[in-house]
């Protein structure tokens, strides 16, 4: 691959897959472009800045003009960036509907202007709403809940129209919820795993019975990465083969490994629109040669550990940078010009 630009490649997922891209010879340079918003930080690309093919742009996905630059001198394109968190969507639709719909829209018209080879879209299980029983295909029609889940939707619908409109070689990836070292204590994991490390209590909806699958995020990189060099444009992955685990069974995993008790415990009301399971099938990615590797007791445990020796990243929670990392070539935080 010639030249992949990331965006959201400052986040949590994003900087993984970054660093698994420059572990590689067959790229030739990475570009990052992020906003820099809360969750996102340039410690998360860490020791990557000293890879000279690495090149950052801190910017927007909803500025025009700094999008389309950037796309320019690009063969490939995986797009992570996005507002993603549950609780955040159910207090402030419209930011979710601007960057994860708008921001998706601008994206790929840009890639449609540009020689793109492939253009990966993350999106997540999520899209096809709560699972009782039975298990989600890649065919299944989307029937999403809460506004996080149904801007992710509409993102996926909005990038595969791209490939059947414009011919843009789009794929799209549904992954199941990912866990690993640097992630932002507001998810789950990691918000369970300071609180506890500091002796604070933590809370479960309900009675803790809402079931996920849990991947780690190495894993998911993996499957993102078989997708851009070998997924066929137009197609939907899923990527998924994780643990499956009530909040309960998560919580009881972390008091051990923190080394608290079910004394940390506060059982508080459901949240509006709480999803009571996800289930998705992966055969399709599997074709490609995808199969999760990472142990998910083992790799939970070295969750726990990462935590415990990176205090200064969680207390208090990291914020967006203001000092300008290396390999800066744009500094695009002008206000966003809308398409």
């Amino acid at each position: 691959m010639n030249a992949v630009l990331v965006t959201g490649g400052a986040g949590f997922i994003g900087s993984h897959y970054v660093k698994s891209l420059l572990r590689s010879d067959t790229t030739a340079r990475v570009t990052v472009l992020d906003a820099l918003t809360y969750a996102g930080h340039v410690k998360n690309l860490g020791e990557a800045f000293l890879d000279p093919r690495l090149t950052f742009v801190h910017g927007s996905i909803l500025d025009t003009a700094v999008v389309d630059q950037v796309m320019a001198s690009h063969t490939h394109v995986v797009h992570f960036a996005a507002e993603s968190h549950v609780d955040r969507s159910l207090a402030g639709e419209a930011l979710f509907a601007e960057t994860n719909v708008l921001g998706t829209q601008i994206l790929v018209n840009a890639a449609s202007r540009h020689p793109i080879q492939r253009f990966v879209h993350v999106s997540t299980d999520e899209v096809y709403g709560p699972l009782p029983d039975g298990t989600a295909t890649e065919d299944d029609p989307l029937r999403p809940t809460v506004p996080y889940a149904a801007t992710k939707a509409a993102s996926d619908l909005i990038a595969l129209s791209a490939y059947r409109t414009y011919g843009l070689p789009v794929c799209v990836t549904r992954s199941s919820n990912n866990f690993g070292p640097a992630q932002h204590p507001e998810k789950i994991i990691p918000l369970f795993i300071t609180r506890l490390l500091r002796g604070e209590p933590v809370t479960l909806h309900g009675r803790g019975e809402h079931v996920r699958n849990w991947l780690h995020v190495s894993d998911h990189c993996a499957g993102i990465d078989l997708v851009l060099r070998a997924g066929t444009p137009g197609e939907v992955y899923n990527i998924g083969g994780g643990t499956d685990l009530t909040s309960r069974e998560l919580t009881g995993e972390l008091l051990r490994l923190c080394g608290a008790d079910w004394n940390a415990i506060q059982y508080i009301p459901d949240r509006r629109a709480n999803d009571i399971r996800y289930s998705m099938a992966w055969d399709k990615i599997a074709q490609l040669g995808y199969e999760p590797r990472r142990d998910f007791h083992e790799a939970l445990a070295d969750t726990v550990q990462w935590y415990r020796h990176h205090h200064r990243r969680w207390t208090p929670p990291p914020r967006a940078c203001a000092v300008t990392p290396p390999h800066v070539i744009l500094d695009a935080t002008r206000e966003p010009e809308h398409a």
